[in-house]
């Protein structure tokens, strides 16, 4: 049979457009022992994938005329496995196509219960695992101090602001926009949002948290991580997880000077959210109750439609997405 496939058609000169990609049809191979064929539900989009397109992502590079990377949740077609049956629904890199076929041992099932199995792909997924990680793990945040977390209303940060108040923290969010300001403060909980787009970030902090940082979860990188390193409190916690500000670019902009971090005895922290995989369980274990229970959203920017996934991720790469970025395919 045959999947229709979204193609990286050329690689992007900074910020991608729907140009960059291509919608083909693959002939998929026949199904072997001990695979499965999937059909696709769901299709997560992330900011890491504008590396994998520079060639600079650990995960690996994706090349014009290979098919997307991605995560998604599919439905089992036919199995050739002991282990799944037909209509199970799995958690699988299944890529940016409506179909693949898997190993076995690279498909996990997505558990049954009431919340939306798209969740699997943001706050019980991936994303959710990372807020979790870092934030929880690594930073490890005590009630009355004070986390600031960009991209606040993103797949990560939306999780990891909400977090961070179900820990008695108080959480100051930076978000492009009104907008994404409001959805922060009056949905999400923060106790103040940062417009960057309207006047300079640093003042603005300065007048929201005057004595300083405890937590910075970056995931922006770029100008704020100076920003913000020259105003962390002395025993803070920097987490560094996202680029975004400079995934578009050619060149990587230089770190802040080590000795603001030193000044600060700050632990600084990188995270790669892989190193936390074998903990996944712990962490729905801990998220799902707090989903059930309406104490933690999940707000989801998704399309119809696998033929809109360029435009998603574009819009992703522009700081435009409200929520995490999510295609329905099937």
């Amino acid at each position: 049979m045959k999947t229709t496939q979204v193609q990286l058609a050329s690689t992007p000169e900074g910020t991608p457009t729907e140009d960059n990609f291509s919608l083909v049809e693959v002939e998929l191979p026949s199904l072997g022992e001990s695979e499965v064929l999937c059909e696709t539900q769901y299709l997560s989009l992330d900011p890491y994938m504008r590396s994998q397109i520079s060639g600079r992502h650990l995960s690996g590079a994706v090349n014009p005329g290979q098919g997307m990377s991605g995560e998604t949740i599919a439905r089992v077609l036919e199995s050739r496995s002991e282990a799944f049956a037909e209509g199970d629904l799995v958690r699988v890199m299944g890529g940016w196509q409506t179909h693949s076929i898997h190993a076995a041992t690279e498909v996990a099932p997505v558990p049954s219960g009431d919340v939306p199995a798209s969740y699997f792909l943001s706050a019980l997924g991936m994303p959710g695992l990372t807020a979790y990680a870092g934030l929880i793990w690594q930073a490890k945040p005590q009630a009355g101090e004070t986390v600031l977390i960009p991209a606040a209303t993103g797949g990560v940060g939306a999780v990891a602001g909400q977090l961070a108040k179900s820990h008695g923290c108080r959480v100051i969010g930076i978000a492009g926009g009104a907008e994404k300001c409001r959805i922060a403060t009056e949905e999400l909980g923060y106790d103040a949002c940062i417009d960057r787009l309207a006047g300079d970030v640093g003042e603005q902090l300065d007048a929201l948290s005057p004595d300083g940082v405890d937590v910075f979860f970056d995931l922006v990188g770029g100008e704020l991580l100076h920003q913000v390193s020259q105003r962390l409190k002395v025993g803070a916690r920097v987490i560094l997880c996202g680029m975004i500000a400079e995934y578009n670019a050619k060149e990587r902009m230089p770190g802040p000077p080590p000795a603001l971090w030193i000044i600060a005895r700050a632990t600084v922290y990188g995270l790669v959210v892989y190193d936390f995989e074998s903990r996944r369980q712990e962490f729905v274990d801990a998220v799902a109750p707090l989903i059930d229970a309406g104490t933690l959203l999940v707000p989801e920017d998704m399309v119809e439609g696998l033929a809109n996934a360029p435009a998603l991720f574009c819009r992703l790469m522009r700081g435009e997405n409200r929520g995490k970025a999510v295609v329905k395919v099937a």
